[in-house]
C-alpha cells in the first residue's frame, strides 16, 4: 500500500520563464515516482521538463509579470480541468505570494498550508525580511532602505564600499531591461544612480553591508513546517560550487550536519508561525562565526532533492503527505549526499559518485526518466551559442575609442562586514544607536 493518497494530484506552478529551472523537474519526479499525478502550470515549451515521463499534464501559465488576480484566475481554470482537489506547489516567489494571499479563494480546489496570507510576502520581501530579523534578534546584514538618491549615496559610503544593492521584491523586476535583482556596487555614485530606477524595478532599493564569500561560509536549509509547526524533512547543506563563482545559484551542494543552522531555521519558522515548504540562505561571518539569514524563500529551493532521506522523504513529498493527512515516514539523514546541476558543473557531474558518502543526485539525468537529460544538452548548447553570438556582436558594435563601463558583479547573497553589524534603517543618516 502506498504511503501517498494517489487520488490527490499535485499542481506545480511557476511564472518564471527560465527553461532550465531544475527544481520544477525535481518536484515532478519526486511525486510522480510516488504514483501521484503531476500537472505543470509553467512555460515548458523550451524546457527539458516537458519531456519527463512523470508529467501528467501541461497547462498554459499566467503571462510574465502576471498580477495575483491573473494567477488566481489561471489556477481556477486548471482546477476546473482537473476536477479534483489538488496539492498546489508554487515554485517561485511571485506564485508563493499570490497563492498565499488568495488561499480562501483557491480552497477547496487546492490544498494549502494554513498560515497568515501576508506571511510569505513579508519574508520574501528583502526589506521586510531585514525588519523581521531585527525584531527577532536574528543575525542579518546591516540594511538601509534609502528614500532618495542622495541618501543612497551617503548610505553606501557609511556601510563601507562595496555594498550589496537589492530590489526588495525581485520577482517584480522586468526581464530584459538590464536590471538585476542583486548587484555589488562599488561607488556611492552607482548606488545613487541605481536608486533612480526604483520605479522601473517595481519595488524599493535596499543596501546591505557586504562580506565576501569564503570557504565553508555559504549554507542553506530546506525544510517543511507541518501543521503543528514542527520542521520535517530537509536539512542543512553547504554550497560547494556556485554559478557565478563565489555567489549565485548552487551548482554543487552537499548535505552537511550543522546544528547552528538547523537551530536558526527552526527558531525563525516557529516564531513567525510559518507553515509549508521553505528555503533559507545563510552566510557565516568570517570574523565572528555567526550565521546571517540572507534570504527566506517561501517555496521549495531548486536543489531540494539533495535532502532525500533514507525513507525517500523530501520537502515536496512531506507537503503532499501532510496536507492529505498521511503520516510522514521516519527516515535518517544522509550526510555527505551531493546534488549536482550538470549544465552548471559538468565536470562534477562526470566524476564517479561515492555511495559511501551518502550518494549523489543529478538535477537532469535519471535512469528512470532519461528524456529530460537528453533534451538538456541540445537546449543548453543552443542557449550558450546564442549568448556567445550576442557577446561577439556587442564587441563588434563597440566603438574602439570608447572604454565600456564596468558592469557590476552579480551576487545572490551578501552579509555583514568584519564588524558583523546587524539591523535595518529606513533613514541612512540616522544615529546607529537608535536602530533595532
Amino acid at each position: 500500500m502506498s504511503l501517498f493518497d494517489t487520488r490527490v494530484p499535485a499542481v506545480v506552478l511557476r511564472t518564471d520563464r527560465n527553461p532550465f529551472h531544475h527544481g520544477t523537474l525535481g518536484a515532478v519526479r519526486s511525486l510522480g515516482r510516488a504514483g501521484v499525478d503531476v500537472h505543470v502550470v509553467a512555460d515548458c515549451g523550451r524546457s527539458p521538463v516537458r519531456a519527463s515521463r512523470y508529467v501528467t499534464g501541461l497547462h498554459t501559465p499566467p503571462p510574465p509579470g502576471a498580477s495575483p488576480a491573473e494567477i488566481t484566475a489561471v489556477l481556477r481554470r486548471v482546477a476546473a480541468r482537473i476536477a479534483r482537489p489538488a496539492v498546489l506547489i508554487p515554485m517561485d516567489d511571485a506564485c508563493a505570494v499570490a497563492v498565499a494571499r488568495a488561499r480562501a479563494e483557491l480552497a477547496p480546489a487546492y490544498l494549502l498550508p494554513d498560515q497568515p496570507g501576508d506571511l510569505p510576502a513579508r519574508v520574501a520581501d528583502k526589506a521586510e525580511l531585514a525588519a523581521v530579523c531585527a525584531s527577532l534578534d536574528l543575525p542579518h546584514p546591516e540594511t538601509v532602505v534609502p528614500d532618495g538618491a542622495a541618501e543612497a549615496a551617503r548610505a553606501a559610503w557609511r556601510l563601507g564600499l562595496p555594498v550589496v544593492a537589492k530590489w526588495s521584491r525581485p520577482w517584480l523586476v522586468p526581464p530584459g531591461g538590464g536590471l538585476r535583482s542583486t548587484v555589488l556596487v562599488r561607488s556611492a555614485r552607482e548606488a545613487g544612480e541605481l536608486y533612480l530606477r526604483a520605479e522601473e524595478a517595481g519595488s524599493r532599493l535596499l543596501l546591505q553591508a557586504f562580506l565576501p564569500p569564503g570557504v565553508d561560509r555559504d549554507w542553506f536549509f530546506h525544510g517543511y513546517a507541518d501543521r503543528s509547526g514542527a520542521v520535517r524533512a530537509g536539512g542543512p547543506g553547504r554550497k560547494t560550487r556556485a554559478r557565478p563563482r563565489g555567489a549565485g545559484l548552487t551548482a554543487v551542494g552537499r548535505w552537511a550536519p550543522n546544528p547552528q543552522v538547523r537551530a536558526l531555521a527552526e527558531r525563525v519558522t516557529a516564531e513567525l508561525g510559518y507553515r509549508g515548504v521553505f528555503d533559507l540562505d545563510f552566510r557565516r561571518c568570517g570574523a565572528t562565526g555567526r550565521y546571517h539569514l540572507l534570504d527566506f524563500n517561501p517555496r521549495p529551493g531548486a536543489q531540494f532533492r539533495l535532502f532525500a532521506d533514507t525513507a525517500g522523504l523530501d520537502v515536496v513529498r512531506a507537503l503532499h503527505l501532510d496536507l492529505t493527512h498521511r503520516p510522514l515516514p521516519e527516515g535518517a539523514p544522509r550526510p555527505g549526499r551531493v546534488f549536482v546541476v550538470e549544465n552548471y558543473a559538468p565536470l562534477s557531474a562526470l566524476r564517479p559518485a561515492r555511495e559511501a558518502d551518502g550518494g549523489r543526485e543529478l538535477a537532469w539525468h535519471a535512469r528512470d526518466d532519461r528524456a529530460p537529460g537528453r533534451a538538456l544538452w541540445a537546449l543548453w548548447g543552443r542557449h550558450v551559442g546564442v549568448r556567445l553570438r550576442d557577446r561577439a556582436r556587442r564587441g563588434r558594435d563597440a566603438r574602439p575609442d570608447t572604454v565600456p563601463p564596468a558592469r557590476a558583479r552579480v551576487v545572490r547573497q551578501a552579509s555583514a562586514p568584519a564588524a558583523d553589524r546587524t539591523g535595518v534603517s529606513d533613514r541612512p543618516d540616522e544615529d546607529r544607536a537608535g536602530r533595532h
